[in-house]
């Protein structure tokens, strides 16, 4: 059976995440310790609220290290994959420069509100074992106001307003900004995907 570390970053998902892990058979461990998340097969990075405060627990918890000499596939979620870019506009906040790039504000304009909120479709930009089964009309489920540009890493977009990256991935590292847990089929293959592949 696969190992899998479910980082304690803090947030209110992480119950929802662990159930949606639980229905595909993979009974997560929920740590903040640096050598169970070094010795999991997979970890994922949930993440609620704003990237400051992410990194700041992470910072406090002795992590940031950890996170960069890790060696097993490791997946961040909503902020938990804003976090793995090099910078974010929300609270000017420097984050873990795993992945290349900028997360920035969703722009406001009419007809388009901020914090995207709700289903919205995805369109894969290339192939890979973690999207593998994700299809050009699946939809996911967002909760968010930032969101990372769409760049080479990118697997996956959504449209809101502009359009963002909704799945990313660069060797041992990805990320999706929607929530797997709240996104029905979609993310149950996502997440089946990651435990069952991890990054190849």
């Amino acid at each position: 059976m696969t190992t899998l570390a479910l980082i304690d970053a803090g947030g209110a998902n992480i119950g929802s995440v662990r159930y949606a892990l639980g229905r595909l058979g993979v009974e997560a461990q929920l740590t903040t310790d640096a050598q169970v998340i070094r010795g999991a097969q997979r970890v994922i990075l949930p993440g609620v609220g704003a990237a400051a405060q992410v990194m700041a627990r992470l910072r406090e918890l002795d992590l940031i290290d950890t996170l960069h000499s890790l060696e097993a596939p490791l997946l961040g979620v909503c902020v938990g994959m804003q976090v793995l870019f090099e910078h974010s506009e929300e609270d000017d906040t420097p984050c873990l420069g795993l992945l290349a790039g900028r997360v920035g504000k969703l722009p406001v304009a009419d007809g388009i509100r901020v914090p995207h909120m709700g289903w919205n479709t995805l369109t894969p930009t290339r192939a890979a074992s973690l999207t593998a089964g994700i299809g050009a009309q699946d939809q996911a489920y967002f909760v968010h106001s930032y969101a990372a540009p769409v760049g080479e890493d990118c697997l996956s977009t959504t449209t809101h307003g502009q359009a963002f990256a909704a799945v990313v991935q660069r060797g041992r590292v990805a990320g999706a900004q929607f929530h797997p847990e709240r996104s029905a089929a979609t993310g149950a293959r996502l997440l089946h995907n990651f435990i069952e592949y991890g990054l190849a």
